[in-house]
């Protein structure tokens, strides 16, 4: 090292100049004095690194700068990772706002068709509550018309009026059934309406006896009964029900025609009376 040869040369001109005796080596020897103080100046000096010393602080370097080494790439691999996760998450929330858009739409369509379709219900339920005070109506008449029905069809139709609400207003029939029930009892009226019907029935004759009785009825405008023993009537309907009125003169006319109607004569013209209102 040079520290050590700087060391070592001074101490070997001085070993080889100590032999010399000349005035000039007397001249430059020093005083007690000045080498007391050469001697202080001396100790109070930093003495030089050992060897073993700067191999140990050059290691402590050289460790040193690897652990710095080592920090850096961690922190450019960190760095990198970070970069990574945050183009990630980058992504993720563009997704997210892609996706809110189409929640956001998605919401919009679906109130509007919340709207739309509030605003058709509100419609059908003004619908239906006209349609409920029409079919009742309707029920109503047909009650009344029901009097007037001859007492086969009545029969015939006891198992529908039944299914009218006796309360309109307090029921869990819905106003689809009620239409529907309306309209079978409609079609069988009409049925009736163009039909010749004949029954067997029990009528009160004009001297105050009962017995059985063969009517015909003419759709639900007219009828006519005739018994075994020749008595003969006609009946109408009216609003409490069917009048029937005794028509002796018209009895063969009626046999004849219930002959026909079952059967046993060819057809013909046969006159009837009959009364239109």
């Amino acid at each position: 090292m040079c520290v050590a040869a700087a060391v070592c040369i001074p101490v070997l001109g001085a070993a080889a100049a100590a032999p010399q005796d000349s005035p000039k080596a007397a001249a430059a020897k020093p005083s007690p004095k000045q080498g007391a103080d050469a001697a202080a100046s001396s100790g109070s000096a930093k003495p030089a690194p050992t060897l073993d010393e700067t191999r140990l602080t050059l290691s402590k370097w050289i460790e040193t700068q690897q652990i710095i080494s080592k920090e850096r790439n961690d922190w450019q691999q960190g760095k990198e990772i970070l970069q990574g996760r945050i183009e990630l998450v980058g992504k993720e929330v563009g997704i997210l706002k892609d996706r809110i858009k189409q929640s956001e739409a998605a919401v919009e369509e679906s109130n509007k068709k919340r709207d739309e379709l509030v605003a058709e219900n509100d419609a059908l339920k003004v619908s239906g509550a006209q349609l409920g005070e029409a079919v009742t109506l309707m029920e109503g008449q047909l009650r009344k018309l029901m009097k007037q029905m001859p007492e086969p069809v009545a029969t015939k139709l006891a198992p529908l009026m039944q299914r009218m609400p006796v309360d309109p207003s307090n029921t869990r029939v819905t106003v689809a059934e009620r239409f529907q029930n309306v309209l079978a009892v409609l079609s069988e009226l009409n049925k009736a309406n163009s039909e010749l019907a004949i029954s067997y029935e029990i009528r009160k004759f004009a001297d105050g006896s009962s017995g059985e009785v063969q009517v015909i009825y003419l759709g639900l405008a007219q009828a006519y009964y005739i018994s075994p023993r020749g008595d003969a009537g006609i009946g109408r309907p009216g609003e409490d029900g069917w009048t029937w009125t005794p028509a002796p003169e018209a009895a063969q006319a009626i046999l004849s025609t219930l002959e026909i109607i079952q059967g046993k004569e060819s057809p013909a013209f046969v006159p009837l009376p009959i009364t239109i209102k």
